[in-house]
């Protein structure tokens, strides 16, 4: 659906899981479902209020990160799983290219935007300027499987007492919201609730925050996070900077198995992280003072893929 003659909104639609989870039966809660597929629908995305999210766990949650990431690169290094894919443990600065180098159809979607609205890195030629962490939030199916890479035990780091019980507690938060959504979106489709949530059943639902360096890549467009499909880019083909507001929200996105259980119905977006004026305002205000930006970028949970707080 094309927006191209309206203006695009300030804010992306703010769907209320606290109605849902207190009767689903209600027409409260009916009208927040639909809302929801129609916010996945038209926009990919939208924000979710549930007063399950805390934000001393949130703090918590970016504070070890941030003491993580922070560590020279040597002892990073330790954490690395390049054998199985990245798909556990840290991956380095300088390690991930964003897709649009050998997709065709992300370089045809380039093409047909407006050169306003194109990415800095129009090719994806250049490798992310971020590390990440991928720590597993999902069972251990109770079956043999065909993809060990997928089912690998976390890497816990060393000198970090409290990195299991840190990430397990922000990470079920985001669970918990993730799969709320998924259920209202599922019967504002007309379907069955645990439609999506139990086609990612044992799913690894991948808590993946990422951290870029400010000191080294710090200057205005700097490309952090290549284009690529998740967050930040709506299916209208305009770029907006979204924000979520202060208190109990969270940003939740369309990936791209959503894509494909929905039919192309819902699209996933794409989006690049980059370098912009707020950034180095911030750094100007001290607002990060070891100069890491530590985002919660998360591919979760292999139906709505992509959490942000």
């Amino acid at each position: 659906m094309s927006t191209s003659h309206t203006e695009l909104p300030l804010t992306l639609p703010v769907i209320d899981l606290d109605v849902f989870r207190g009767d689903p039966e209600t027409p409260e809660a009916a009208l927040e479902c639909r809302k929801a597929a129609d916010a996945l629908i038209e926009y990919g995305a939208l924000v979710v209020k549930d007063s399950r999210v805390s934000e001393s766990d949130n703090e918590a949650f970016l504070d070890l990160m941030e003491n993580y990431f922070a560590q020279p690169e040597d002892v990073l290094k330790k954490d690395e799983r390049p054998q199985w894919g990245y798909q556990v443990g840290v991956t380095l600065e300088k390690t991930e290219k964003p897709k649009c180098k050998s997709d065709e159809s992300c370089l045809h979607i380039i093409e047909r935007l407006e050169p306003s609205e194109r990415p800095l890195d129009l090719t994806g030629h250049e490798a992310d300027a971020k590390c990440r962490f991928f720590y597993r939030m999902g069972q251990k199916p109770p079956y043999e499987t065909e993809f060990p890479s997928l089912n690998m035990s976390n890497v816990e780091p060393q000198g970090f007492p409290a990195w299991k019980s840190t990430m397990e507690t922000w990470g079920q938060s985001m669970k918990n919201a993730v799969e709320g959504v998924a259920e209202m979106a599922a019967l504002g489709l007309g379907l069955e609730p645990d439609r999506f949530t139990s086609a990612g059943l044992h799913g690894p639902h991948l808590l993946a925050p990422t951290s870029s360096d400010l000191n080294k890549f710090g200057q205005k467009n700097s490309i952090l996070a290549g284009f690529h499909s998740d967050l930040n880019f709506l299916n209208s083909g305009k770029r907006i900077a979204v924000k979520v507001p202060a208190g109990r929200y969270l940003l939740v996105q369309a990936g791209k198995q959503l894509e494909h259980l929905s039919g192309g119905l819902i699209q996933a977006g794409y989006h690049e992280v980059v370098v912009n004026d707020a950034t180095i305002s911030a750094l100007g205000h001290g607002e990060s003072a070891n100069a890491r930006d530590t985002s919660l970028d998360s591919d979760f949970k292999h139906v709505l893929l992509a959490l942000e707080f």
